[in-house]
């Protein structure tokens, strides 16, 4: 094996690996304490063994080594650690791997409590999913993207883009968006690019969008930062607005976007409260 430099992603894994066994009695773990105990926490050989791992590699990995880690390994790690979801979401990342137990279907589900804070969004505002579909909008997203959130419409963004004659008319200076969303989205899938539930979707672009196979092989990656946004509307003419996306600590891999500006009239632009999966709730009526 040859040595590589300690990079700062491994010596946090290391350090958040050891300082987690030391905060885990023996009893905790389901082992015995011997009368000569002098370790806070479990031994390394002691984690080591309750994960089915060899001493050796799990004192490298806590050392800051480089050494190879799989999805697997480090789900059986964060079972013998007892690691909450939040301090196992954090493992993974720090290592850089996907959750084996994470759901794939995740994104499917969008809470009432979700749907009920975009609808109090009194702008544009819509919540994607890790493949760029729309789970969530308000009124003013729908009317402000015909062709994309209107009823019966495809609701990938993708798709909508690239795909939707409209998208072109609409979005301004769409050729400088077009390159940016393929690399936002790039760098949003990240490693999960290699799932079929991303697969599948990218295939049909790249079959039937020259403009995105072109610069999907750019493998450009840019950060969903914001910034301005203007629109040629069909109905309300030029728009301009400033967006701003928000990650959802409840639903990993879902993005709240807000267009923030002047733009849509204030009338009849009341929001319907928005279903899991896009559909619109009825408001309810008085008793």
């Amino acid at each position: 094996m040859i040595d590589r430099p300690i990079t700062a992603h491994r010596r946090d894994l290391g350090d958040f690996l050891r300082t987690q066994r030391q905060k885990l009695s023996p009893a905790d773990a389901g082992l015995s304490v011997g009368p000569r105990r002098r370790t806070p926490g479990l031994r390394r050989e002691e984690v080591a063994q309750l994960s089915g791992l060899s001493t050796t590699w799990y004192t490298w990995i806590e050392q800051g080594r480089n050494v190879s880690m799989s999805s697997l390994a480090l789900s059986r790690l964060a079972a013998a650690l007892r690691l909450t979801r939040a301090e196992r979401a954090y493992l993974f990342e720090l290592a850089g791997k996907r959750d084996p137990e994470e759901p794939e279907d995740e994104t499917d589900d969008v809470t009432h409590t979700v749907c009920a804070c975009v609808d109090a969004i009194g702008t544009p505002a819509y919540v994607l999913d890790r493949e760029w579909n729309a789970r969530a909008w308000n009124r003013q997203a729908e009317r402000l993207f015909p062709g994309w959130l209107s009823p019966g419409a495809d609701r990938n963004l993708l798709r909508f883009i690239f795909l939707e004659p409209g998208a072109r008319a609409l979005i301004d200076g769409w050729n400088e968006r077009a390159r940016r969303v393929v690399a936002e989205f790039r760098a949003h899938a990240g490693s999960h690019l290699n799932d079929a539930a991303l697969q599948e979707p990218i295939g049909d672009l790249l079959r039937q969008s020259p403009d995105f196979a072109r610069l999907w092989q750019q493998r450009d990656v840019m950060g969903r930062e914001g910034g301005e946004r203007t629109f040629n509307h069909p109905l309300d003419g030029f728009l301009r607005y400033e967006q701003v996306t928000f990650n959802l600590a409840s639903r990993p891999g879902m993005k709240l976007t807000v267009l923030v500006g002047a733009g849509i009239p204030a009338d009849g632009v009341a929001s319907d409260r928005i279903g899991a999966r896009g559909r619109r709730l009825e408001p309810a009526r008085a008793a």
